[in-house]
């Protein structure tokens, strides 16, 4: 028992069951009146909502604990306080401040966040095991969490015996729009001008595929961006900045899939743009004042893209819009489908090749699942599950669909 949510599905790996915990990067709670807080201070966070993540592994047999990683090291989570990401882009940090700050934040990482969201990808050749990581804690403020806030936001590579570190690449240092790294890496050999580099690869909420060395931890490069972008990284105004993509994607939880033999990657993506404001929260009876951001849907239209990247020139090869976002992954298989599907209870097969729709079939409920394939006696099917959104209002159910490829 952790007291914490648990979202991914346990992944095996030898003698181990690996798992790791989630909800524990949010919390805003003043409920603890402090004399000395100045305007714009965490003054506590809420009990499970505000801790170190962790991901451990357990003996199958006995369910001892054998190793568990932290999310949030005890020494050094400030980072090198790093101002901008890939290609000189600002994240708008006040990095003085910051630096300031440290001193009456020596303990926030006990309160650090860091969930760890998606099942994890294991290279049994490698003996490495590759997972995402969530915000930091509180969520959306961070006067309380000064520096890069480490290992939040990133993809991890740990020794799938020990649980020892072995790297991380950190997509949004000291996130404060809700970027998690929340879809699942995938594990390919990444082939360019003669040379096979063996490669992990992340569909992030901030709209970018990132491609790595899976062995170094080396960025290889990340494509053009799969959703529209507008005010990425902008601060909370008062009066409110509207930004997309925004905490929910981007590519969200649903898993990608990979057409190897071609350096092919789908990415099914939210459009949902988001208001970031700024509220001043003013001092009432023993409780000082506090800013804090919040993030709120906006009014404007939501849809979804289907996106087929050449993972080889970093460009778009074609998309496919829906009329709601995509949370539920798709799948693509070696005869140049692409399997998807929609809120409104279409499951549609695609042709891998053009982005066309080749077939549609109607479910009762929302299809926001990811489709499996399986094989039996020489013949392949396609299963989804059907049970809706509730987050998005697409109409719950409990249907199994699984079709025959002929």
């Amino acid at each position: 028992q952790t007291g914490v949510g648990i979202a991914m599905a346990p992944v095996t790996f030898k003698d181990l069951v690996i798992v790791g915990i989630t909800g524990v990067g949010y919390g805003l709670h003043v409920d603890t009146p402090r004399p000395d807080a100045p305007l714009g201070a965490v003054i506590g966070v809420d009990g499970r909502f505000g801790r170190p993540g962790f991901l451990a592994a357990y003996n199958i047999q006995t369910g001892k604990r054998v190793w568990q990683f932290d999310t949030i090291p005890s020494e050094g989570w400030e980072g090198k306080f790093r101002e901008t990401i890939e290609s000189n882009i600002s994240l708008n940090r006040n990095i003085p401040l910051e630096k300031e700050n440290i001193k009456n934040n020596k303990e926030a990482w006990k309160f650090g966040g860091g969930s760890a969201w998606s099942t994890p990808a294991i290279d049994e050749e490698a003996n490495t095991l590759y997972f995402g990581t969530g915000n930091p804690s509180p969520q959306m403020n961070d006067t309380s969490r000064p520096g890069d806030n480490l290992y939040t936001v990133s993809l991890v590579a740990l020794d799938a015996t020990s649980g020892r570190l072995k790297w991380f690449y950190q997509q949004v240092p000291h996130d404060v729009w809700g970027y998690d790294v929340a879809s699942p890496p995938v594990l390919f050999e990444y082939k360019k001008d003669g040379k096979t580099i063996p490669a992990v690869g992340q569909a992030s909420k901030t709209g970018w595929y990132y491609i790595h060395n899976r062995i170094t931890g080396e960025l290889i490069g990340k494509t053009e961006p799969f959703v529209p972008q507008k005010n990425l990284f902008a601060k909370a105004t008062s009066e409110g900045t509207v930004l997309y993509p925004g905490i929910l994607g981007g590519a969200n939880w649903g898993p990608t899939s990979l057409d190897e033999k071609n350096q092919i990657a789908f990415v099914s993506a939210i459009h949902a743009p988001i208001k970031y404001t700024l509220i001043d929260e003013p001092a009432h009876d023993d409780f000082p004042p506090i800013k804090y951001a919040s993030s709120e849907p906006t009014q404007d239209e939501r849809w979804g893209l289907l996106s087929a990247i050449d993972l080889n020139s970093k460009k778009i090869k074609w998309q496919v819009k829906t009329p709601q976002p995509l949370t539920g992954g798709l799948l693509a298989t070696e005869g140049n489908l692409v399997f998807m599907g929609e809120g409104n209870g279409n499951f549609n097969a695609y042709d891998a090749k053009t982005g066309k729709l080749l077939w549609t079939r109607k479910s009762d409920a929302g299809v926001n699942a990811p489709p499996i394939s399986y094989e039996i006696d020489g013949t392949q099917y396609i299963a989804v599950a059907a049970g809706g959104n509730s987050i998005f209002g697409f109409k719950e159910g409990d249907n199994i669909l699984v079709y025959k490829l002929k």
